[in-house]
């Protein structure tokens, strides 16, 4: 990474995200201060005009139009292509508000020996932690998780995959995983790691991607110093968001482990969901629906 001057590309994928843009273009410029970037929007045939709004708002901007909705991580590799030799990428989505500083900070973070992904602290618009740290996934925490509930389990290093401490959240630490909502990713970690994984489609490319990067000696780390606000949370209203997320984790999970205990994973997950389930969470019925069905391996 060059010391003086880094030259960062921000990576936004959209997908019918015009009420989100204005807001996320309107951040960048006390987010990325005096540094030297270049901004590449990835537009996943948006239905409402997104890409000729990002177009319209920032004319500088690299706009990659797909034809078609190929998924996150197909649209962060086409805007990794599509940036002109970046030291670093911080991949985002329309719905983060990067905060002032921010991009500088992550940098620095990044720049640590031994490490290669760098991720903020993030908040809701209401100022409220947003648990963005995430433990590698086990039978053990996806059990816990179904007996205590994610947030519960969280606060427990055995037990939880969702880091819910809020003391976690003070310092810079290392983490296995986190939410890849914003995320920054040095040059030398990308050519190591390679491609984002694009048969995920949506949700978990980032775990994957973290568990690659650190088998290539690149650790992630959390810089709470770097703030970002996460409007998100579709997936926890939206059954067909929510049985994508549900899914993946467990197809991410069987490619990684053996068939025993990715058997063991899926019933963990499964009895999780059974119990929202039960206890009238709509988005869990149609997560348990998708596990049950003959071929949910091989779903998008």
């Amino acid at each position: 990474m060059s010391a003086d001057r880094p030259r960062v590309a921000l990576v936004v994928v959209t997908y019918n995200s015009r009420d989100m843009i204005d807001g996320f273009l309107q951040a960048l410029p006390a987010a990325v201060e005096d540094l030297d970037v270049e901004l590449v929007a990835v537009d996943n045939a948006s239905g409402d005009g997104s890409a000729d709004a990002v177009h319209a708002a920032a004319p500088d901007a690299t706009v990659v139009r797909l034809g078609a909705n190929r998924g996150y991580a197909a649209g962060l590799n086409a805007g990794i292509r599509a940036a002109a030799d970046p030291d670093a990428v911080l991949v985002l989505n329309p719905d983060i508000r990067l905060g002032p500083g921010s991009v500088r900070r992550l940098l620095t973070a990044a720049a640590e020996p031994g490490a290669g992904i760098a991720v903020p602290r993030m908040t809701d618009p209401s100022g409220a932690l947003v648990p963005s740290l995430r433990r590698d996934p086990s039978v053990r925490r996806a059990l816990g998780e179904a007996l205590l509930g994610g947030r519960r389990a969280g606060r427990f290093e055995v037990w939880g995959e969702m880091v819910t401490d809020p003391s976690a959240y003070i310092h810079p630490v290392r983490a296995d995983w986190a939410v890849g909502a914003v995320m920054l990713v040095t040059r030398d970690c990308l050519d190591a790691v390679g491609a984002w994984d694009e048969s995920l489609f949506l949700y978990s490319e980032e775990t994957d991607y973290c568990i690659r990067a650190r088998e290539n000696g690149f650790d992630v780390r959390y810089e709470p110093g770097a703030e970002a606000v996460h409007i998100g949370g579709d997936a926890h209203v939206s059954p067909r968001l929510w049985a994508l997320l549900t899914v993946n984790r467990v197809r991410l999970y069987r490619r990684r482990h053996g068939p025993i205990r990715s058997l063991a994973f899926r019933v963990a997950v499964m009895i999780n969901e059974a119990l929202r389930a039960l206890a009238g969470r709509r988005v869990s019925r149609a997560a348990l629906a998708a596990l049950v069905t003959p071929g949910w391996e091989m779903s998008p």
